[in-house]
């Protein structure tokens, strides 16, 4: 979508389809809604809970890495439904280390908050 520009053109479009995917994301997956929700709330508190800048961005990093984990997860979720509607183990196991990775990025999250807050 970007071929041919260059420079701040090309800066620009990137950062258009960016937030389109994001729009796309919002409209079609509850899931990205509800950690988009969660996201927003809990950002005040990545910033009261740590106690230093270092801390603060760790938390709000691991918020952030749940939003950019549903979004490839939906990615990848979108691409495997473009191919087709048929049943495929492969198909089936892409959809699962996704979700597996989004798991894993929402446990992060008192993993990250619970150490810092111990110190």
């Amino acid at each position: 979508m970007t071929r041919g520009l260059s420079g701040w053109p090309r800066l620009w479009r990137a950062t258009c389809v960016s937030y389109r995917g994001i729009g796309w994301a919002w409209r079609n997956e509850e899931a990205f809604r509800i950690e988009a929700v969660l996201f927003v709330a809990l950002l005040p508190a990545a910033l009261w809970w740590g106690d230093n800048g270092l801390e603060q961005a760790v938390c709000v990093m691991s918020l952030f890495l749940v939003m950019i984990t549903e979004l490839l997860n939906t990615g990848i979720e979108a691409a495997i439904d473009r191919i087709g509607t048929e049943r495929h183990h492969l198909s089936g196991a892409a959809k699962d280390v996704a979700s597996a990775a989004v798991h894993l990025s929402l446990i992060q999250v008192p993993v990250v908050w619970g150490l810092i807050g111990l110190n």
